[in-house]
């Protein structure tokens, strides 16, 4: 079967761990039908009912000097790793018409965050938790939702955006954890980062590509897209060092600083 659509049957998924395994076990050599016009379905992403899904402003994890407080932080992580699994599979099946190597990167990167997903959740069973016990925001997939008829806007809002916030918030969150002797988590981080420039630089990459093949201008396009789509704000502090080495140019990084 057309990588493609199996991984668009793995999307529909809804119980998460099932999900990455799946994901895990998924022959990504296999072939794909990079011209097939896939059909959507009812029901995807596929979700169970935890974790309840609430506004991004009513997540309250608490003191991290709790033990529900350290778990409640460390559950936000598992969760947006569940989210960029579902991101990564549906990318590969919504937009046909791409080079085969984009489905390839992007096959790539959801086997990684499956990966993630594992590290965080095996790690929050460990603190007497599990993924689902705290309510959770929809804010990554409902910037997917918002892009799902433009392959540009797609990878310039999720990826090189939203995504890019987690190379901007990885240190401090580490810090945190690592401030109440939660090294494992630490480690972990560290494994995640590492990932992460490497699929903001995919986007980075699929980006300039869509751009260069529509004959736009990178930077003043973003902008443009950014008030189209209704992105948040980004701001400061940025990890520049991460970024650069996820493929940010100075001119969109000193763009960025601007606001």
């Amino acid at each position: 079967m057309n990588l493609r659509r199996q991984c668009q049957q793995l999307l529909a998924i809804t119980d998460p761990v099932a999900k990455a395994r799946a994901v895990t076990a998924l022959d990504r050599n296999g072939p794909i039908d990079t011209e097939e016009q896939i059909e959507p379905i009812d029901g995807i992403p596929g979700r169970g009912e935890r974790p309840p899904l609430v506004p991004h402003t009513s997540i309250k994890t608490g003191s991290l000097a709790t033990p529900r407080g350290h778990a409640a932080l460390v559950h936000s992580i598992v969760h947006i790793e569940k989210n960029a699994i579902d991101l990564a599979l549906d990318i590969c099946w919504r937009f046909a018409g791409m080079p085969e190597a984009f489905y390839r990167d992007w096959l790539q990167v959801a086997f990684e965050e499956a990966y993630h997903f594992t590290l965080l959740r095996d790690h929050l069973l460990t603190l007497g938790f599990d993924y689902g016990d705290f309510p959770a925001h929809d804010g990554l997939w409902s910037m997917a939702e918002r892009t799902q008829g433009d392959i540009l806007a797609r990878v310039a809002l999720v990826p090189r955006t939203l995504e890019a916030r987690g190379l901007d918030a990885s240190p401090a969150v580490k810090t945190k954890l690592v401030s109440i002797g939660d090294h494992k988590a630490g480690e972990i981080l560290d494994i995640i980062l590492r990932d992460e420039i490497g699929h903001v630089a995919i986007g980075n990459r699929w980006y300039g590509w869509l751009c260069a093949q529509r004959g736009l201008d990178p930077v003043q396009t973003y902008r443009e897209l950014t008030v189209t789509y209704e992105a948040p704000k980004l701001k400061g502090p940025f990890n520049l060092m991460a970024r650069r080495a996820a493929g940010f140019r100075d001119e969109e990084l000193a763009a960025l600083a601007q606001g």
